[in-house]
């Protein structure tokens, strides 16, 4: 590779970012959006729904799933990412999708044409829902963070109910993005973080007012044991769910520690099951689990299965091992113990919503002996993460469903607005 290369690429990065700090996109969009509200016919019928990232990835996909579940009447689902998600049919029915792929990411008249049909669609909603999840703080791409920050502040400020719905927030949040959310809360926006650190550190950076919840797929309706049924047939012994994390695995080589963490669960009589969660170029679970798969001989799930279909899973498991947070999530739904490796500051809080923060383990050489040793305190059936567990998922449920509370069905079509 040429050496001019890199350093053009910092040159876009660079730019990219001076002019999104600059707040002048925000504006213009602001006014695009503005401009395709008031000129559409305002009849509010639906719940406008900006989702998660993109295909690819059973988080995303049970985020999205699980707060279609807690509401109710037509809905319309705006998709930013490559890929529509294969909704289960009792919400296909009820769910339209409208794909504008250049409304986060895009750039140029492509872009502003994504947002005045946002504009457009926004003048039938009654409530716009956008799914925060750990995209809202500028880490992973902070020109989409503050788009959704200001689109959100600019559909508040039209008089449309907007939420940012259970979100995670870095205590290394780009500058940015930290004033565009703040500024969507001050325009009226509801800030739903989904756990107590992120909170505070929200609070600590001046954003406010927010509101405590929990992961919304906490709330998470539907299970499915029809996978379950097919890989765990015939198995009797208890049975551990092991994720290989793609993401983890860019920087670090996770073969050997798994090996450790494999072998100690076998010792100690549990059928290991490796579950990859996200398929993506870069950071692909699949090659991920297939590499420990093939050092260690132990089956893994060849596809990406359904959210509900994975909480079939999690319902049969003992305990889980994952590097990926819905994975734990959908574990500790069931009260089943999720160790989990540490990534964007997100499983901390995770942890101190369920009262079990030695379940957190941060990722690095040396992992899979940590591992192993918070395997051997939680493995135990009257342990006291069992008990914590059970007794904090009450409550967390009660939270978790506060992310959907005020969103009433939208009017049924053919009856007065």
């Amino acid at each position: 590779m040429s050496p001019v290369v890199p350093v053009l690429a910092r040159a876009r990065r660079l730019r990219t970012r001076a002019v999104v700090t600059s707040t002048v996109p925000s504006r213009v969009d602001a006014a695009v959006l503005a401009r395709a509200f008031r000129a559409a016919p305002r009849r509010p019928l639906t719940h406008l729904v900006l989702a998660a990232p993109g295909s690819g990835n059973i988080g995303d996909q049970a985020l999205t799933e699980a707060l279609l579940e807690n509401t109710d009447g037509p809905a319309t689902l705006v998709l930013t990412g490559a890929g529509a998600p294969g909704l289960p049919a009792e919400l296909a029915a009820r769910v339209t999708p409208l794909a504008l792929p250049e409304l986060v990411y895009g750039t140029g008249p492509a872009h502003r044409e994504d947002v005045a049909a946002l504009g457009r669609a926004l003048a039938g909603a009654a409530h716009l829902s956008v799914i925060g999840a750990d995209v809202m703080d500028g880490r992973y791409s902070l020109p989409a963070s503050v788009r959704r920050s200001s689109l959100a502040a600019t559909a508040s400020r039209l008089g449309v109910d907007t939420r940012v719905v259970g979100f995670s927030w870095s205590d290394r949040a780009r500058t940015a993005a930290r004033r565009s959310l703040a500024d969507a809360g001050a325009a009226g926006v509801r800030l739903l973080l989904r756990d107590p650190v992120s909170a505070e550190r929200a609070r600590r950076d001046g954003i406010g007012p927010v509101e405590e919840t929990a992961d919304v797929v906490f709330a998470a309706r539907t299970t499915d044991p029809s996978a379950a049924d097919r890989l765990l047939a015939g198995v009797t012994a208890p049975v551990a769910l092991v994720n290989v994390s793609g993401l983890i695995g860019g920087r670090l080589d996770q073969t050997a520690e798994y090996a450790t963490v494999v072998e100690a669960l076998r010792e100690r009589g549990l059928h290991v099951l490796l579950v990859p969660h996200v398929a993506r170029p870069g950071t692909d679970d699949v090659a991920a689990c297939t590499a420990v798969a093939e050092r260690v001989g132990a089956p893994v799930v060849p596809d990406l299965l359904t959210p509900a279909q994975v909480r079939g899973l999690t319902a049969r498991a003992t305990v889980t091992v994952t590097g990926r947070m819905h994975l734990a999530v959908m574990s500790l739904l069931h009260g089943v113990p999720a160790v989990t490796l540490a990534t964007q500051g997100k499983v901390e809080g995770l942890m101190r919503l369920v009262g079990v923060p030695e379940l957190c383990v941060e990722p690095g050489p040396g992992m899979g002996d940590a591992v192993v040793g918070v395997l051997d305190r939680v493995l135990p059936a009257g342990s006291p993460a069992r008990a914590a567990v059970r007794a904090a998922l009450p409550g967390v449920v009660a939270l978790a469903r506060r992310n959907v509370e005020g969103l009433a069905a939208p009017v049924p079509a053919g009856r007065a607005a």
